[in-house]
């Protein structure tokens, strides 16, 4: 504000004092034209008669002006001497004769002369004799123009102080205004401060609907982010550390009680090697858990879903020895991850496993539909098993929730199989389903948006 409140008084300035030189030179010009014209019309106005001197005709247009306080006009004949009006003179020039013949002698037309009484801005012209004898004469117009750039002087000094009173006013508002605008600010500044990664509880309120309150909202969000990756950090430690404790102390355990006997040293290796082979895959699920948290968990294609439910029948027959059925086949195109899919329908399909006997149902199937004018996919695994009770329904999909399994011989797995089908399905924008009811089977399944709009979602 500073720089603008500059640049209006220097422009104001120099604005004002070039109405000043334009209003005298206009002043100058009209007097020097109405001389010109009263000359070139011959007659003495007074008298109805031509004219028969230079000294007349100077004399009389003087006689005719009545010039302003800071105006002269003067006529200076060829033997020097002054003709001047009879009337008394505000400006002391004409009473000075030696400047009205220093100007008459100056080769220029126009000029400027500098004295003790200011500066006076003229203009002359030279006045021929009537009867084109004898010697011409010179008339002088002269304008002082200190009184007016004093005038012009005083302006910006007002100016220029009701500038700085509100430069002064202008910074105490703007003080005061940005204060309460950058309260707010202040107050997100001071939130950052006091979180880390202990407590992520606080929460900025959010007032009205301008940019700040935007802000406020965004960090907000940006906590509750921060929140949930540390929560499943946290989470990703917690059960591991405990999911893995028990395997490395049967490890330990047993070969710290390992004798020398070649029988027992193969069945304690054998029985290391099984939990060291569930470790890992303990590790491989808990990692796949924390890596569904990643934008690039799922890389979605068009992908044709009978082919896609076909190639998961293929795979999936070799798990165990059921009765594999292709329930239904979806006809057309879905923009989803195959690779993912599948993981997820494998995953299904082994704990359909778990759950039944040699030769027993197991179908898969899939299908397209809309749900509100939404194109969906659909893929499922249902099998006849004991079926699952509605408390357990709520927790089937929890990590290391396990439930009773009544196939063959495989020994319960870790309890996370569920929780990644249900990460592959929220990656895809979709949800898990589940329709069981005790002694009745269950149907588990994938559903997902199936156009081309859960790219751009996902991106």
């Amino acid at each position: 504000m500073l720089g603008v409140l500059v640049v209006v008084n220097v422009a104001t300035r120099q604005e004002l004092y070039r109405q000043v030189d334009t209003v005298v030179d206009e002043a100058l010009v009209q007097e020097v034209e109405e001389l010109v014209g009263v000359a070139s019309g011959g007659v003495n106005r007074s008298t109805d008669r031509p004219y028969t001197s230079v000294a007349e005709i100077l004399d009389s247009h003087l006689q005719r002006q009545f010039p302003d306080d800071d105006e002269v006009v003067v006529g200076v004949l060829a033997d020097g001497a002054v003709i001047r009006q009879d009337r008394g003179e505000p400006y002391p020039f004409a009473s000075r004769p030696e400047r009205a013949r220093q100007v008459a002698a100056d080769p220029d037309s126009t000029g400027s002369l500098h004295t003790e009484d200011g500066e006076l801005r003229w203009r002359k012209v030279v006045v021929d004799p009537p009867s084109g004898n004898g010697e011409p004469g010179t008339f002088i117009v002269g304008v002082a123009v200190d009184r007016d750039r004093d005038e012009v002087a005083s302006t910006m000094r007002t100016l220029t102080l009701v500038s700085l009173v509100g430069l002064l006013l202008a910074g105490i508002g703007a003080y005061l205004v940005s204060g309460r605008i950058l309260a707010p600010i202040r107050l997100v500044r001071d939130a950052a401060a006091e979180i880390n990664e202990k407590d992520l509880t606080r929460r900025i309120e959010v007032r009205g609907r301008d940019d700040v309150s935007a802000l406020a909202e965004q960090f907000n969000a940006m906590l509750d982010r921060l929140s949930d990756a540390f929560g499943a950090q946290r989470e990703f430690i917690d059960d591991a550390s405990h999911e893995l404790r028990t395997p490395i102390t049967i490890v330990r355990g047993h070969l710290e009680l390992m004798g020398d006997d070649p029988d027992e040293r193969k069945a304690v290796m054998r029985l290391v090697t099984e939990e060291l082979d569930r470790m890992s895959r303990i590790v491989e699920d808990l990692l796949l858990l924390a890596k569904s948290e990643r934008p690039d968990f799922v890389r979605p294609r068009s992908v044709s879903v009978a082919e896609l439910t076909v190639d998961i029948h293929s795979k999936v027959r070799a798990l165990g020895d059921r009765r594999w059925l292709l329930d239904s086949v979806g006809e057309g195109t879905a923009f989803v991850d195959p690779q993912r899919i599948t993981q997820a329908m494998v995953a299904l399909a082994h704990n359909a496993v778990g759950h039944t006997s040699d030769g027993e149902e197991i179908r898969i199937g899939s299908s397209l539909h809309e749900v509100r004018g939404v194109p969906v996919v659909a893929f499922w695994v249902t099998d006849t098993g004991p079926g699952i009770s509605e408390n357990d329904q709520d927790k089937i999909f929890e990590r290391f929730h396990r439930g009773r399994r009544s196939g063959e011989g495989a020994r319960a797995g870790a309890g996370l199989g569920l929780a990644i089908v249900r990460a592959i399905a929220q990656a895809h924008h979709g949800q898990v389903t589940l329709r069981s009811a005790p002694g009745q089977g269950s149907t588990f399944g994938v559903e997902a948006p199936a156009g081309a709009e859960s790219e751009r979602i996902s991106s």
